[in-house]
């Protein structure tokens, strides 16, 4: 769907992103008067997205239009426009046909197809920052929403003992199985659901990349299977958002450590109290 507003590029766009992401859109492209969305055919519903604009009719004016992309040209479109990215000086990101760079520390590949996480949007890559900043070493990870696979794969290269990916999209577990072996990752086990698909083991970091309302959703969830200690690194929310998301942490006995935010995109860690 290709977006036009007035005024464009402004924090209420931000918002307006934000918003669809919640209702279900995976992935956003800028424009000169707005931006694109996608979102599965499957997914969509027109009354939905007319309701997540309605609460934006008195900050802008927004039009849209609907496009229909077959699944063929979707994955053309991702390859087309998808460039290899570094985070800090220790990992390149690229996909299959892109030319390797060994000089790097981690090198992570990922044929995107549908799935979200390349490392582009700001809050995947400073979830990745996290990481590299963190002892992985021997640690029990899960990764909620893992998209393609991205933060799966740094957490096993960082010597991560084992990896569980949980997403609800069954082209997101296809995804990770298939750039697993690209990345030859063999400790990472992908498993297709949302909070309810959570194993009952006591993982030492957990990493959440996904949305807000998502998020505060899902914390009681992840504080049942983290033990004194473990941290949680959130991310997929605003600036605006961390008070509130950190409100609820603590409620489920998760205290507040940093954050990292970029284009009011936010990432926070949090650690685990008893």
């Amino acid at each position: 769907m290709v977006f036009t507003l007035n005024p464009s590029g402004d924090f209420y766009q931000d918002l307006l992103i934000n918003s669809l992401a919640e209702a279900g859109f995976d992935t956003f492209e800028e424009t000169g008067s707005g931006f694109k969305a996608f979102i599965p055919a499957s997914q969509f519903k027109e009354t939905v997205l007319i309701d997540v604009i309605s609460d934006y009719q008195d900050k802008l004016s927004v039009s849209f239009e609907i496009n229909h992309i077959p699944h063929k040209n979707w994955n053309e479109l991702w390859e087309s426009s998808f460039e290899p990215i570094t985070i800090g000086k220790e990992c390149y990101v690229r996909a299959s046909f892109h030319p390797s760079k060994p000089e790097y520390p981690y090198e992570i590949i990922i044929n995107p197809k549908m799935a979200f996480g390349t490392g582009h949007h700001q809050t995947t890559a400073m979830m990745m920052e996290f990481m590299l900043e963190e002892n992985l070493e021997g640690k029990l990870v899960r990764d909620m929403g893992s998209g393609t696979g991205i933060l799966a794969f740094l957490a096993e290269k960082l010597g991560a003992a084992t990896v569980t990916a949980i997403d609800n999209d069954p082209v997101c577990v296809e995804s990770i199985e298939e750039n697993a072996g690209l990345n030859n990752c063999h400790r990472i086990s992908s498993i297709e659901g949302s909070k309810e698909a959570i194993p009952h083991l006591f993982f030492d970091i957990v990493f959440a990349n996904i949305n807000r309302n998502v998020l505060i959703d899902h914390l009681a969830a992840y504080s049942k299977v983290m033990k004194a200690g473990a941290e949680l690194f959130l991310s997929g929310f605003y600036e605006t958002d961390l008070p509130v998301l950190s409100a609820e942490a603590e409620k489920n006995n998760f205290k507040f450590q940093s954050s990292k935010i970029s284009d009011n995109w936010t990432a926070a860690k949090f650690l685990k109290e008893k």
